[in-house]
């Protein structure tokens, strides 16, 4: 069971790491969440919003991240 506490505690901590990063980058002015390609429908009492071009720009970016961690390891 003390595994899986300190699971939770480091998943936990990993959250407020990412947190704390995505505040620090909407203060910087990167238009990530309104860049070319992300969809945005709004209708009469909703609104749909699919970052298309955020997501493809995040996934290539950790992509490029882990691979160099990888090489780095070897």
């Amino acid at each position: 069971m003390s595994d899986l506490g300190r699971i939770l505690i480091g998943i936990g901590l990993l959250l407020v790491v990412c947190g704390v990063l995505i505040l620090l980058l909407g203060k910087t002015g990167l238009p990530l969440g309104r860049l070319p390609g992300d969809l945005t429908w709004r209708g009469k009492h909703t609104t749909v919003y699919f970052p298309l071009g955020t997501s493809i720009l995040i996934s290539a970016v950790l992509s490029l991240i882990f691979w160099v961690l990888s090489r780095w390891r070897k």
